[in-house]
């Protein structure tokens, strides 16, 4: 067997081409480990300074993350059904069916819905027998705060898929990207004010803040915070908005360009 470096050579710069011409795949290489070092550094730093609260409420950490899980599936249920539709090069068939553009957002919104019901459920009734915790157990507050996290993926997947269908599969990595990228500010594992008193605000800015700060305050007080309530419901209804505005936009400048016909190569 020959050995040739030009031809390994060549297959290389093939490759750093693409990472050159394609910055969500640069960003995607660096962000994972950046995100992890920064949620577990905060997790951390908040446990060394309050080191029984865990033990106060057994089961608050796999609360928070299976409603973390609920936002996660609601995005991903909206950036893969448009991504299918990508990957099968679908778009143009629909682009010239009678299908309407609020109606493809409401199907994958609904698709959304049901992957995580799918997706999620298992999980919490899992939770029963392994760990002795029923986030049921939440009680009327569940519902809201599942609502409210479904929309918040709702709006990010959308936006996403406004991405791709803007930029090309190169953006497919955002769908992943942008959720967890939420992570550190949305207070999963740790209060709001753990973080920097300059991340604060930007934190508060988004929707999965309130909801992670209201379930700890049913948790630990027994209490249902209607004003954090008032406040999610507020920023989803206008994050919602602006997703949906923007894929239509994009799905409209697309369909005037013909990209839609081969948007998916």
């Amino acid at each position: 067997m020959t050995l040739s470096t030009r031809r390994i050579e060549a297959m290389c710069l093939r490759h750093l081409y693409i990472l050159k011409g394609s910055w969500p795949r640069l960003l995607e290489m660096a962000y994972w480990p950046a995100v992890n070092m920064v949620v577990w550094g905060f997790t951390n730093r908040f446990f060394a300074e309050h080191s029984t609260w865990v033990a106060q409420a057994g089961g608050i950490l796999i609360g928070a993350v299976l409603l973390w899980d609920v936002m996660f599936r609601g995005n991903l249920g909206v950036a893969l059904s448009f991504l299918e539709e990508m990957w099968s090069r679908n778009l143009g068939h629909l682009s010239v069916s009678p299908l309407r553009p609020h109606e493809l957002v409401i199907s994958m919104l609904t698709m959304s819905l049901i992957r995580t019901v799918i997706g999620v459920l298992p999980a919490a009734l899992l939770a029963i027998p392994l760990y002795h915790y029923s986030i049921f157990t939440l009680g009327a507050p569940l519902v809201a705060f599942w609502f409210c996290l479904m929309v918040s993926g709702w709006a990010m997947g959308l936006a996403v898929s406004a991405l791709v269908l803007r930029f090309g599969l190169g953006a497919e990595s955002l769908a992943w990207v942008l959720i967890f990228a939420m992570a550190p500010l949305a207070g999963i594992y740790y209060p709001i004010s753990t973080l920097p008193a300059w991340l604060q605000p930007v934190a508060w800015a988004l929707p999965p803040a309130h909801v992670f700060e209201g379930m700890r305050a049913v948790v630990f007080e027994g209490d249902m915070r209607l004003d954090l309530l008032a406040s999610a419901l507020a920023l989803n209804a206008l994050y919602l908005a602006l997703g949906a505005g923007l894929f239509l936009w994009a799905w409209h400048g697309a369909r005037v360009r013909g990209a839609l016909l081969n948007v998916g190569e």
